[in-house]
Order: structure tokens, then C-alpha cells, then sequence
């Protein structure tokens, strides 16, 4: 059976609804994974990442007086040279992640309530206009970079500002919604459930690329061997300890 205009414009309207909670979702599931591989590297790095900095430049120092021994020996100069390479960009990232704003220590069910909540109210593809959509591209970067620092407070300002703001809030008259005719109101929900798709494969994408990135496949290891009762970090912790031990004292017979 065809349906009328009026008819299949409730299909779409209702259609849309349930994608826009599905891009919400996706999006809370996207940022909580950006976060808890924030704290897992953040945890990482104070546990043993540092320790593999100070490894590396112990190693270059070694290096350096292997080769101030052995100056005519190109092996050993190339040796030193990569090992100093090697410190550089160890003590590179070292320097990135102590620069990084701590992520919170728990991501709470009330953080991630005010988070859906925000995201609902001010998502681009809510939009009726560019200028609008725009505005509220940047107001969905600070409600990410919010919940990226655990910061429930900077959400709830930010809600507070797009209700207090009319230009950030789309028409609700219903006489001017009716005065646009049901065929333009079927085209527009058609425009924003083809945003919403588009969205939603977005996310799909980032979020598939943060999953296959090496810090998240470590994190799940590591998660999952001390669900197990282990503590590998501590072990590995213990292990570059004794490591750094051993190249002083390696460094202190060189020089």
C-alpha cells in the first residue's frame, strides 16, 4: 500500500529520530574511547614509558663513548648516531604526553548523561543553516575536548550558553513549520537523514582507526591479563628497572 505525503513524512521524521540516537551514541562510544586510551597512556607512561626514555638515552650515551674509542670504527659511529636518534625522539614523546592535559581518573555515568544531553542539543546536523551549522561545529569540538578532560562543569556552561543563545537554537513555530508545505518538510528530512548517514560512517571510520591503533591493542591486552589477576605493567616495570641498572653501570666500565 503507497503511502500519502503526510504519511511518509511521519516514516522519515520518526526514521530520523532514531539515527540521530544512534550518531549520539556513537559519538559518546567514539570520545570514551579517545579518553580511557588517554588514561591507559597517561598510566603507561608513568609506569614503564618513562623508563624506556631513560633507556634509550642511556644507550646513546653507550654508544657515544663506543665510539669516542673506536673513531676511526664507521660501525660504531653509525651506532651511536642512530641511538641518538633514537633518544631524541623518545624523549619527543616523552615530552608529548607530560605536555597532554591529565584525562580524568573515571569517566562517570553522570559525565557521559551530560555529555548525551549536550550533543543532543547542539549537534551540527541539527542545523537549519550553514552559519548555524558552523557554530555549532566548534561548540561539539569544545563539548569533546570537555569530556576529554572529564571537565562536567565546561559541558554544563556550554549547555547553559547554546539555550541562552536564540541563533543557536533551531524554529520550532509550528505556523512557520506548516507554512513550509509537507514536500519541502519531506525534502529536509531527507537532507538531514542523508547528514546523519554521513555522520555516522564518519564515526564508524575514526572509531575503527582508534580500535586498530597500537596503544588501543596494547590497552586491551594489558586490561585484559589483569582482569586475569596479573600485573604486567608492574613486571615490566621491574624488568627496565634492572635494565637501566645494568647500562649504568655498562655506561660507568666505558667511560
Amino acid at each position: 500500500m503507497k503511502l500519502t505525503l503526510d504519511e511518509e513524512l511521519i516514516r522519515l521524521v520518526s526514521d530520523q529520530a532514531k539515527l540521530a540516537e544512534q550518531v549520539i551514541s556513537a559519538e559518546l562510544e567514539l570520545e570514551t574511547a579517545k579518553t580511557e586510551t588517554a588514561q591507559f597512556q597517561r598510566r603507561y607512561y608513568e609506569m614503564v614509558g618513562r623508563f624506556y626514555a631513560q633507556l634509550d638515552e642511556l644507550d646513546a650515551q653507550i654508544a657515544n663513548a663506543q665510539a669516542g674509542l673506536s673513531p676511526d670504527d664507521a660501525a660504531a659511529q653509525d651506532h651511536a648516531q642512530a641511538a641518538q636518534e633514537q633518544a631524541r625522539k623518545s624523549a619527543e614523546e616523552a615530552g608529548l604526553i607530560e605536555a597532554q592535559p591529565l584525562p580524568p581518573p573515571v569517566i562517570t555515568p553522570q559525565l557521559k548523561q551530560a555529555f548525551r544531553r549536550a550533543a543532543m542539543m547542539m549537534h551540527p546536523d541539527r542545523a537549519t543553516t550553514e552559519p548555524e551549522r558552523l557554530r555549532r561545529h566548534g561548540l561539539m569540538i569544545k563539548l569533546n575536548l570537555a569530556y576529554e578532560r572529564g571537565d562536567q562543569q565546561a559541558i554544563e556552561k556550554l549547555v547553559l550558553e547554546f539555550i541562552q543563545d536564540p541563533g543557536m537554537r533551531e524554529v520550532e513555530d509550528p505556523e512557520l513549520i506548516a507554512d513550509q508545505g509537507v514536500e519541502l518538510r519531506v525534502l529536509q528530512t531527507v537532507r538531514r537523514t542523508g547528514q546523519l548517514r554521513r555522520r555516522m560512517d564518519e564515526i564508524q571510520e575514526e572509531l575503527q582507526e582508534k580500535k586498530q591503533s597500537d596503544i588501543y591493542k596494547l590497552k586491551i591486552t594489558i586490561e585484559r591479563a589483569e582482569l586475569r589477576g596479573g600485573d604486567p605493567l608492574g613486571d615490566l616495570a621491574e624488568q627496565l628497572l634492572q635494565e637501566l641498572a645494568e647500562r649504568r653501570i655498562r655506561l660507568e666500565e666505558i667511560a
